[in-house]
Formats: structure tokens, C-alpha cells, sequence
């Protein structure tokens, strides 16, 4: 019995572990798969927190790139053996079988040839061998065995020979042919294989280090930051805890932990102190938020008015160095910023040029007295001149102690500006009146002048002293005609014959006249625009004012220089002046001359177009080129624009307007046709009677017959009484209430068809509106030599355009 209950205990104690292991691992498998699932949740949503995808993403990039650096240095060693390996066979094909592939070539035995070949080809690695003899007799011989390949292949070739006479000679060629396909297909497997396991044993082992880092530490984060985005003050929770096994000694985490509860306490602490302070501050708070408020309305109050104010404003310290200065002073171009820390004396640059009143605006200063209208000129931030206007008005302390002033100011520039151009256009305009009236009479003395002189010079060719004298008067005319012309030019009165023309052709054409006027010193350069636009203007005058541009440029630069004329289109809105500061609007083409010369000062900059002014010396000019360039840009529709800058030199832009028409451009003048002498009947209207009496004898020379008339009532008087002429031969300007124009409409009307030819040394516009004459109209302006007048009247008498349609 008792053996018995032995065995019963024993088997009870064999039975145990059995029935307890097996009660375990039922109780896994049911805990297993919740276990592992929310294992897989809690990973996947820790690596959407930021810290864990990115330490994995920088652990396997480092990897990956360790990983990669060491598999193409394996790769690359492998490759240099294998084909180390390659070469050396190739080089002991070579050693091994160049003497009896040498005896067999020489023996011309192919067969044997290609059984060597064969041997050869049955080398690893080796793709086509092929032997070639070297002889002089047709046909030598060549044998081949392989494919041969052009990609990823060695070669070599070596040299057959054989004795002759005890002489080496080489009779032909072996040459040996292997692939890399193989080393390339092996190394490409090898590649696999490495990157392979390395990517699975890296991601493994990165996977394992991310997934420690989140259980020992990012977890922990997580808790410490939702614990602090949950704190409040007002309601503080208990002491942060981790849920974790606690270490054997405190680490970081704890540190942590410990450090961010203490905070809590003294906030806490810290939090009651200032709920008490608080309850006193915001009784004070109100009664300093209400004196703010008042503060700020006011302060906004004086703002409104300043920045709104057609002025700005100002405030100086008792050194009357600015302390303030209005943003409104930004609408008219200057910096309150860089005039803060600054004197009104210092922005201003007329202090040296007026420096009475500078002293007594200063003298009041000190004296501490209000000030009102004191006007002087300074800068803006873009350093363009100013005029200003100020007022001001001292400010006292409560104890009498001076503080400074206070103003305003006000820009005066534009009135300035305004005052000077019309002071400038009305001194033009009566210059200009007096220039046209004192030419009128000058051409009527020059006409007599350069006539009779021709007369003379004629009865003096057989005296050459005397003839040249008479050279020289006819010279002075001719200097005297030149510059009544510049004359008129500037004032606008000169007839212009304006057609369309080819500017670039002209410019080219005038380029060629100024190489011998300006000198071998001085390099003329064109840049024209490719499609240029034709131009409407007078040709002969535009080349005159390019000449006459040239010739100052070449005063300008006494050692030499460079010339260059330049073409380009512009069109204007309007807003933006073409050229000379009027407002211009339309298509205009235009000719600029740049020197770079020595420039022009500043102070003289805006006189250059004032007839007879000069910066040369006595004799060396008459002030006139600048002054004819001006009128004719002007008087033709356009303008003129000058840029300069001392020591840079000098740009000078003509402005000329576009032509509407689809006539061809042409660069030049008409010809005249040839002169020849007359027979037919003129009648002469000349109020001047030298004039009158030079050209009836001209023309009575010439084989015409006259008749005359000193105004137009006496030549009406005339045709109304039957008189019978061909040609109506008119002055434009005579005294009587009729001029020229208003005498020739006249005498059409009683005769249709008659012609006419004008004459005149000044038209004041009595052509048309604009100072050109109209199509058709004839015209010889005053002076005119003998030649002229025949040429002119031979011209109008032979024009076969109906006479109705000439004026």
C-alpha cells in the first residue's frame, strides 16, 4: 500500500509540469495574436510622430550609402583581377604560339593554321583569333576562326617570324580577340548577391535600433510633451510619472522627470505671487490706459494733419539740428530719415553763391525769432536740385529755456521751373523776332551785295590785285548769308523743304563730309538702326545740323576722340518728353552725335541753344550752330535733347517726326535743271529798290523782259490794266497791307494758269502755319547770285505741273 501511495505522488509529480506547460501555451496562443497586432499598431503610429521615420530614414541612407561604397570597390578589384587574368593568357597565347603559328605561315600550310586557331579559340574567355600574312603578292593569305564582337572586348596582336638566312622577318600578323561579357555578367551577379543581403541585414538591424530607441526613449517624450500640453496653472495635476520599470540608477529621463516637476512647483508658487500683484497692477493699468488713449489720439490727430497737409512738417533742437521731419516730405523726393541729425544749412548748396542771406536766416536763428517765406535750394535723395520754402516758429520750456523751432516747409520747384521755362520760351520767342526782322532787311542788302560783286569780279579779271579784293567781298557775303541762314533757322523762319527721307542713307553720306572736316585724330563711328524709319524733314538741313553738331564735338576734343553717329525709333505718349522737355507724342526717328570730348558744365548747360552764345574764343565761332539745330529740329515737328557731364563728354539727340507716307526715301536734294537764258515777259514785285534794280538788270542780261512794281496793290494795278506777262516774280514780305502769297492768289484768280516764284530772305511763316513750304511752291530765297535766279526761273517756267495746283 504504501509503495503504492509513492508512486501515486510521484506520478502526481510527473504529471504536473506537463498539464502546467501545456495550460501556458494555450493561454499565449489566445494573447499571442491581440499582443502582436497592437505591437504592429503602436510601431506604425510611433513612426508617423517625425523623430522615428527620420532617424530610420538617415540610419539607412547612411547605410545604404556605406553598403554601396563598399560594394563598387569590391566590384572594381574583382574586375581589375579578372581582367588581369584575361590579359596574362592573352600575352602567353602570344609567347606560346607565334613561333609555330610562324613556321606554319610560312609554309603557307592553312590547314594547320586553322587547327591552332581552333586550339586558341578553345581558351576560356577568347571569342575569334585570326592570322594575317604580310606579302607583297596578291591574295596573301588570312585565316579566321570566331565570332568577333565590337563591344566589351580585349585585344592583342602579335608579330610572326621566321628565319631567313639567319634573319628574323616578319611574315605576318596573329592577332587574338577576347570578351568581358562574361566578367560583366559575373560582377553583375556578384552585385546582386552583396546589395542583397546587405539591404536585408541593414533594414533588419535598423529596423531592431529604431524600434529600442522608441521603447527607451521617444515613448517617454511623447508622455513628458502631452503631460505639458495639458498642464494649467489654474488647476496643476500631480507629479509627472513614467510608466516604466525604473533603472538601477536614475538616467536622463528621470533627470528629466525630476527637473520638470520642480519647475511645476515654483511655477505654481511663482503663479499665486502674481495673481496677487496682478489685483494691484489693474487698478493702475486703467487709469495709464486711459492717459494712452488720450496720448494716442492726439499724437494720431497730429499725424493726420501732417501727412494729409500739402506741406511737411519740421522740429529742430536748440542747435537747430532736425529732429524730426514728416513723412510727407517722401511725396516730393526726399529722405526725413537722412535729413534727421542734419542743419538746414547742410542740405542747402546756394549757401556759398548767396551768402548775405544765408547770414541773416542764421542771424534770426540765434536771435530766436519766428521766420516766415525764407526761400533757399538744396537736394533731393536723388540729388536733383530743389527750391524750398520754410516758415518756423520758436518753441520755449515752461521755465523760458529755448527748445528749438518748429515748421513747415514747402517745395517750390515745380513754380520755379514753371517761371523759368516760360521765361526762357519768351526770351527765345523775342529773340527770335528780332533775329527774323534784322535778317529780312540783312538778305535784301546781301542779295544786292553778292550781285553786284559778281558784276565786278567779271570786270576785274585782267586786274589781279583788284580781283581779289572783290574775292573777299563776295567771301564776307557769302559768311554773312551763311549765318543770316543759322539765324533764321533758330527763330523757325527759314522755308523748309521737308520730304521723306532715308535717314540712315543720309547720315552715311554726311559720315563721308566729316572725315576731312574733323581730322585724322578723330574716329567717326555709325551705329544705325536696321529698320529705321523713313523721316519728314528738310535734307539739306538736317545734314547741315549734323555738320555743324560734328564740328563742335571736334572743338570738344582737341586731342582726338571718337565721333559716333547713331539711329534709333522712338515713340512717346506724351508723358515723357522728347527731348527738350516739351511734351511730345507720336513715332519719331532719332539722330544722336556723342563725343567724348571734355563736356559741358553744368551752370552753362541750359544757354547752348542762345543764338551768338560760345564758350570759344574771340573769331573762333559765331554761337550759332547749336541755336540752327534747335530751330530746324523745332520749326520741322521734333525736338532736341542734350545729355553732358563734365569730363564724360556730350550726347545731343535730334528728334525728327516719322514719315506717314509710302513714297521711297530719298537722302539728297533734287537736281535743278540746267540754266539757259529766256525770252519771256516777268513781272517783278520788289519793294527794296536796289533789289528791285539788281534783279531787272539780272534779268535783263539773261534776255527777259520786265516789268516792275514796288507792292503787290501796284502789280493788281497792273494786271487789271491788261498788262501781259508769263512769270509773276514776288517778294513774300512788302509793305501795303498784300503780301506776296495774298498778290499771287490775287492775280490767279484774274489769270488761271499764271506762275509764280517766290522770293524772300524771311517768310514769318507766310508760306504756312508751320514755316515749309507747300507742295508745288517755288521758291528763291534771298541772297541768290545770278546763276541761282536763272537756274530757279528757267525751272518755274519749264515745270509742266498745271500752275493751278503749284501753290
Amino acid at each position: 500500500m504504501g509503495n503504492a501511495g509513492d508512486d501515486d505522488i510521484k506520478r502526481a509529480r510527473a504529471i504536473t509540469p506537463v498539464a502546467a506547460k501545456q495550460d501556458l501555451t494555450s493561454i499565449g496562443a489566445a494573447l499571442a495574436p491581440p499582443m502582436f497586432g497592437a505591437l504592429l499598431a503602436r510601431i506604425f503610429n510611433w513612426s508617423r510622430s517625425g523623430v522615428g521615420p527620420r532617424l530610420l530614414a538617415a540610419v539607412l541612407l547612411f547605410s545604404s550609402v556605406v553598403t554601396l561604397t563598399l560594394t563598387a570597390l569590391q566590384l572594381y578589384l574583382d574586375y581589375n583581377r579578372e581582367v588581369g587574368l584575361i590579359e596574362t593568357r592573352l600575352d602567353e597565347i602570344g609567347s606560346s604560339t607565334a613561333g609555330s603559328l610562324g613556321e606554319s605561315l610560312w609554309n603557307l600550310d592553312q590547314n594547320q593554321l586553322k587547327l591552332q586557331l581552333d586550339g586558341i579559340l578553345r581558351l576560356p574567355d577568347v571569342r575569334a583569333a585570326e592570322v594575317r600574312e604580310i606579302a607583297d603578292r596578291p591574295d596573301p593569305i588570312r585565316v579566321e576562326v570566331g565570332e568577333r564582337n565590337t563591344r566589351s572586348i580585349m585585344t592583342r596582336e602579335f608579330p610572326l617570324t621566321t628565319m631567313v638566312q639567319g634573319t628574323s622577318r616578319t611574315i605576318g600578323t596573329l592577332r587574338v580577340e577576347a570578351t568581358l561579357t562574361d566578367v560583366y555578367q559575373h560582377l553583375l551577379n556578384r552585385a546582386l548577391v552583396i546589395l542583397a543581403s546587405q539591404a536585408a541585414k541593414t533594414f533588419l538591424v535598423s529596423l531592431f535600433i529604431i524600434y529600442m530607441f522608441h521603447l527607451l526613449v521617444t515613448r517617454h517624450l511623447g508622455s513628458i510633451a502631452e503631460y505639458v500640453g495639458k498642464y494649467s496653472l489654474g488647476r496643476p495635476p500631480p507629479p509627472l510619472r513614467l510608466e516604466r520599470r525604473p533603472p538601477d540608477e536614475a538616467d536622463e529621463l528621470d533627470k528629466v522627470v525630476v527637473a520638470f516637476n520642480a519647475m511645476c512647483a515654483n511655477l505654481e508658487h511663482a503663479y499665486g505671487e502674481l495673481r496677487e500683484a496682478n489685483g494691484n497692477l489693474e487698478r493702475d493699468l486703467k487709469i495709464r490706459r486711459h492717459a494712452e488713449e488720450n496720448a494716442r489720439a492726439s499724437e494720431q490727430r497730429f499725424r493726420d494733419y501732417a501727412e494729409t497737409a500739402s506741406d511737411w512738417f519740421w522740429e529742430t533742437g536748440p542747435d537747430h539740428v532736425f529732429t524730426y521731419i514728416s513723412d510727407r516730405a517722401d511725396a516730393f523726393g526726399m529722405d526725413p530719415r537722412a535729413l534727421i541729425g542734419r542743419r538746414r544749412s547742410d542740405a542747402a548748396f546756394d549757401r556759398d553763391a548767396e551768402p548775405q542771406k544765408w547770414r541773416g536766416h542764421l542771424a534770426t536763428l540765434d536771435r530766436h525769432e519766428p521766420f516766415r517765406k525764407f526761400e533757399y535750394r538744396g537736394r533731393d535723395a536723388a540729388g536733383r536740385a530743389r527750391h524750398f520754402s520754410v516758415n518756423g516758429q520758436p518753441v520755449f520750456g515752461a521755465d523760458g529755456r529755448f527748445m528749438g523751432y518748429r515748421g513747415s516747409a514747402t517745395d517750390l520747384t515745380e513754380q520755379h521751373e514753371t517761371e523759368e521755362r516760360l521765361r526762357q520760351s519768351q526770351k527765345m520767342d523775342a529773340i527770335g523776332q528780332l533775329t527774323g526782322g534784322v535778317a529780312h532787311d540783312f538778305n535784301n542788302v546781301l542779295t544786292v551785295i553778292t550781285g553786284t560783286i559778281e558784276i565786278i569780279r567779271e570786270g576785274l579779271a585782267d586786274k589781279p590785285d583788284l580781283a581779289a579784293i572783290a574775292q573777299l567781298i563776295d567771301d564776307a557775303a557769302t559768311r554773312g548769308a551763311e549765318i543770316t541762314s543759322q539765324l533764321l533757322t533758330f527763330a523757325r523762319r527759314q522755308p523748309l523743304e521737308p520730304r521723306e527721307i532715308d535717314v540712315n542713307g543720309l547720315v552715311l553720306e554726311t559720315a563721308k563730309l566729316l572725315k576731312p572736316i574733323l581730322g585724322g585724330n578723330i574716329e567717326i563711328v555709325t551705329r544705325l538702326a536696321d529698320n529705321a524709319w523713313p523721316a519728314m524733314a528738310d535734307p539739306s538741313q538736317l545734314s547741315s545740323a549734323i555738320i555743324n553738331l560734328a564740328v563742335n564735338a571736334r572743338d570738344a576734343m582737341p586731342r582726338g576722340g571718337t565721333l559716333t553717329l547713331e539711329t534709333a525709333n522712338r515713340e512717346f505718349d506724351g508723358a515723357d518728353g522728347a527731348g527738350d522737355g516739351d511734351a511730345a507724342r507720336g513715332a519719331f526717328i532719332m539722330v544722336a552725335v556723342a563725343d567724348t570730348g571734355h563736356g559741358i558744365p553744368a551752370d552753362i548747360r541750359d544757354r547752348v541753344f542762345e543764338p551768338f552764345f560760345t564758350t570759344k574764343g574771340v573769331g573762333r565761332g559765331t554761337g550759332l550752330g547749336l541755336s540752327m539745330v534747335y530751330g530746324f529740329a523745332k520749326q520741322s515737328g521734333g525736338s532736341v535733347a542734350i545729355e553732358s557731364e563734365e569730363g564724360h563728354g556730350t550726347v545731343i539727340r535730334l528728334f525728327l517726326p516719322r514719315s506717314a507716307g509710302g513714297a521711297q526715301a530719298r537722302t539728297g536734294a533734287l537736281q535743278a535743271p540746267a540754266a539757259a537764258r529766256g525770252h519771256e515777259t516777268i513781272l517783278v514785285v520788289e519793294d527794296d529798290p536796289l533789289v528791285q534794280g539788281y534783279v531787272i538788270a539780272q534779268l535783263g542780261s539773261l534776255g527777259y523782259r520786265t516789268l516792275a512794281a514796288g507792292d503787290g496793290a501796284t502789280a493788281l494795278a497792273l494786271v487789271q490794266q491788261g498788262a501781259q506777262f508769263d512769270l509773276l516774280f514776288t517778294d513774300i514780305i512788302m509793305p501795303g497791307g498784300m503780301n506776296g502769297q495774298e498778290l499771287a492768289e490775287a492775280v490767279r484768280r484774274l489769270r488761271p494758269g499764271m506762275r509764280v516764284l517766290y522770293t524772300s530772305g524771311y517768310t514769318d511763316h507766310a508760306l504756312d502755319h508751320e514755316g515749309h513750304l507747300g507742295s508745288g511752291v517755288a521758291l528763291l530765297r534771298k541772297p541768290y547770285r545770278k546763276a541761282d535766279l536763272s537756274l530757279r526761273v528757267r525751272e518755274v517756267l519749264a515745270d509742266e505741273t498745271p500752275p493751278e495746283q503749284q501753290a
